[in-house]
């Protein structure tokens, strides 16, 4: 068989290597340092991995959401942003051997229980309200910290606000009688509730029936002295179902206190409660009785003149007297 003779390829006939390597082929040619660069196709196992992780995400942010709306969230807020005034307090004064006591715990430890205040909206300044936690804000203020760990809370009404204020301090603090029937009264005021009853068993229905009565029973108390008391927190329970009973057999009784405690000015719980036991405030004597005319002496009185007139044979000296003494006494 003959041979045949090849002749070699024309240069320029035939396309470039390039050319003819199809789409999307890696070569050798393509990494001149020999290290493969990244593709910018994401492999399945990465769009997985993104999406599981963007899925984690927007599941932990719905949850701190939540967390946020129902209260579980602890956030540090500044004092300046907390309105501590926003409800009627239920405690009216600070121990001061208690608050520095409170005061050096956060200086050395921090604070450890969070408050409890209300979002008044973004308008309103401060924008937090405080419910639960006034000594703590005191003793933080005191201990030079600008801040407090909070926990935001959206009671329904002022009434669940109140009832937070309340039982947190029923726990945590001794609050006097005096005060928990101030906070009924005042709650009353501020129309969260439409009548005592209703108060008493919203803000102490976990207290006995017993101690519901006791703290009604002051509300008499708070009704006519508050504002009057300089130290009403002092008054015990004794002492002050004493001076209940003694206000409602006595309906001048406050006025008679108010007039002594203001000519008074006590200093002192003690000097306080020495008052309100009606030292030197019983009723007054009532006026003596101008004397009776004597037989035989007749009296009139002329409107007109504003003159009283007297004669008769029992008229004389020892009567003008008389009268000008009674007439002394009813002066003063």
């Amino acid at each position: 068989m003959a041979r045949r003779r090849l002749t070699p390829p024309t240069p320029g006939l035939l396309p470039d290597a390039e050319d003819t390597i199809p789409a999307g082929i890696e070569t050798k040619s393509m990494f001149p340092m020999g290290v493969a660069r990244t593709t910018t196709r994401a492999p399945i196992a990465q769009v997985a991995g993104e999406a599981s992780a963007l899925a984690a995400l927007e599941g932990l942010s719905a949850e701190m959401a939540r967390a946020r709306a129902e209260g579980r969230l602890v956030q540090r807020i500044a004092l300046d942003d907390i309105a501590a005034g926003h409800l009627v307090r239920d405690r009216l004064d600070l121990d001061d051997e208690a608050m520095e006591a409170l005061t050096d715990s956060i200086r050395a430890r921090g604070q450890q229980v969070p408050i409890e205040v209300l979002d008044r909206g973004e308008d309103a300044a401060p924008r937090y309200g405080l419910i639960s936690g006034w000594r703590r804000i005191a003793a933080l203020g005191a201990a030079g910290i600008d801040s407090a760990l909070a926990i935001v809370r959206q009671p329904a009404t002022a009434a669940e606000a109140y009832v937070a204020m309340v039982e947190e301090n029923e726990i945590r603090a001794d609050i006097s009688f005096y005060e928990r029937a101030r906070i009924v009264v005042k709650a009353l005021e501020q129309g969260v509730y439409d009548d005592p009853k209703s108060a008493l068993q919203g803000l102490f229905g976990n207290v006995s029936r017993a101690k519901r009565s006791k703290i009604k029973s002051f509300m008499t108390i708070v009704a006519a002295l508050d504002g009057v008391l300089r130290f009403p927190a002092a008054i015990s329970e004794k002492a002050g179902l004493d001076l209940v009973r003694r206000l409602e057999a006595d309906p001048d009784l406050p006025a008679r206190l108010a007039q002594r405690l203001d000519s008074t000015a006590p200093a002192t719980a003690e000097a306080e409660l020495a008052v309100l036991a009606d030292r030197g405030t019983k009723p007054a004597a009532p006026d003596a009785a101008p004397p009776a005319p004597p037989a035989g002496i007749e009296a009139d009185y002329d409107p007109q003149t504003r003159t009283i007139r007297l004669a008769g044979a029992g008229v004389d000296a020892a009567l003008l007297a008389d009268l000008r003494r009674w007439i002394a006494a009813r002066r003063r």
